[in-house]
């Protein structure tokens, strides 16, 4: 079955930077989209940024400049690079491959001094 795996996220002081990872199986990775969410408490959860199979990639327009989408097929892994964060960017995130309903147990974000 499909299964997710992110890890990478922490505590993080404004302005600085981390990176996610996601790890998947259950399906062959290298044909599908993957995309990265996220949900901050009492919100709804929202798409940070996604990648084509073929890489192209597509964000939330807050994160735009700040935020970068890659994939590994060969490790069937995902990442997203954050840098400049803000304390709005604390959630905890997620990733999902396109077509599938499974959902990873998240990561957790937080930026703050």
């Amino acid at each position: 079955q499909v299964q997710l795996v992110e890890s990478g996220g922490g505590l993080v002081q404004p302005g600085g930077s981390l990176r996610l990872s996601c790890a998947a199986s259950g399906f062959i990775f290298s044909r599908y989209s993957m995309t990265w969410y996220r949900q901050a408490p009492g919100k709804q959860r929202e798409m940070v940024a996604s990648i084509t199979y073929g890489g192209s990639s597509n964000y939330l327009e807050s994160v735009k400049g700040r935020f970068t989408i890659s994939r590994d097929n060969g490790k069937n892994t995902v990442f997203l690079q954050m840098n400049s964060l803000k304390p709005e960017d604390t959630a905890v995130y997620y990733c999902k491959a396109a077509a599938f309903l499974a959902w990873g147990q998240g990561t957790q974000v937080t930026v703050s001094s």
